[in-house]
């Protein structure tokens, strides 16, 4: 997921908060990421997720979690999906008998999707709009980005 990785890697630059972040981008279904605790392994976990609503019910189409690896190659792994509009619900790793089992092929089939999802949230856009989404408009008008004026000299205030 890699450009999950550069919206969050653009939030921390911009020195926003990633434990939740929501993304409008037009007729497509808001996407969602949020830190949730921590992974199977013990690792930084987070959900990816379109929301949609049925009856007035929050519906994920689809979630999936994923732990993030630290250190010099960032890298997410799928441990988990869902699908309320299909009644889907997938787990690589379970405890039977106290014994910790990996289901290789379920890990396979998360990770394939993962990769034809992330290009599909580049495709539909929604790395742009999370870009535009840092630039806001100072009070003197003109493009600020991180909040600072783009005007040299500007002592007007950004608007928050």
């Amino acid at each position: 997921m890699r450009n999950i990785l550069k919206i969050l890697e653009m939030a921390t630059a911009a020195g926003r908060k990633t434990n939740h972040i929501k993304i409008t981008n037009g007729s497509w279904m808001p996407l969602t990421i949020e830190e949730i605790g921590l992974g199977p392994h013990g690792l930084r976990a987070i959900s990816v997720c379109h929301y949609g609503e049925q009856n007035g019910d929050a519906m994920r189409d689809p979630e999936m979690c994923f732990e993030v690896t630290a250190g010099n190659k960032v890298a997410m792994y799928p441990y988990y999906f869902r699908n309320d509009y299909m009644g889907t619900e997938r787990e690589v790793y379970s405890e039977i008998d106290g014994k910790k089992m990996v289901n290789v092929r379920e890990k396979r089939d998360q990770a394939a999707f993962a990769k034809v999802w992330d290009r599909n949230i580049k495709d539909q856009g929604f790395v742009e709009a999370y870009k535009a989404s840092l630039t806001d408009v100072c009070l003197c008008g003109a493009a600020t980005l991180n909040g600072k004026c783009s005007v040299a000299g500007c002592v007007a205030s950004v608007k928050a």
